[in-house]
């Protein structure tokens, strides 16, 4: 049996914009990633996307501080959503933050999947849990991606997601790296699926 071929990448991929408030009216439908800062949420755009700055990469977490809309191939819309949790940001920023996202999360009609980023290499987050909470009782899709498990030891890996699964709540992750490649496959099989239905 011949190996299943990899997903082609995105033919266009079009930045709408940086929308710190208000955002303009849905015309396709959305798939959304959420997670803390320094998740590596741009890099992992960047790789789904396989382009090298469609998100912004920085050392500096909080760096992104309004939703980013990428078109992508005409097909539905991607929305880059502020990191939180990042204690060096002034306690008005992170206010105005968690109002924008929830924001968003609470009232886009068009909203299709929630991808939630999560560290491999660090137990459940506060800040994590309390999305994921928020996500279960708004009845939103989501799944939760486990991002760079390519610093985890192989006899670290298995025990170290399943510890991190279960205090989430949750059955099972989306191993990913955006360096190895890892899970890109997987996580478009998921976009797929929500914006076809």
């Amino acid at each position: 049996m011949c190996p299943r071929p990899a997903r082609q990448p995105p033919v266009s991929v079009e930045f709408l914009g940086s929308f710190p408030k208000r955002l303009p009216a849905p015309e396709l439908p959305e798939v959304a990633i959420a997670g803390r800062s320094n998740v590596g949420k741009s890099s992992a755009i960047n790789t789904l996307l396989v382009r090298k700055r469609a998100a912004r990469v920085s050392k500096t977490p909080g760096r992104t501080q309004a939703i980013n809309l990428f078109r992508i191939d005409h097909r539905f819309t991607l929305a880059d959503l502020p990191g939180y949790g990042f204690a060096r940001v002034p306690d008005a920023v992170q206010h105005q933050w968690k109002a924008l996202v929830e924001g968003y999360l609470g009232t886009r009609e068009t909203l299709r999947l929630v991808v939630c980023l999560v560290d491999a290499r660090h137990g459940p987050q506060k800040n994590d849990l309390a999305l994921l909470s928020g996500l279960r009782a708004a009845g939103l899709h989501y799944r939760v991606v486990a991002t760079k498990v390519d610093k985890l030891t192989r006899n670290k890996r298995k025990g170290t997601l399943t510890k991190l699964a279960r205090g989430l709540g949750e059955d099972k992750l989306v191993p990913f790296s955006s360096l190895s490649k890892e899970g890109v496959d997987r996580v478009w099989e998921l976009i797929d699926a929500a914006v076809k239905g």
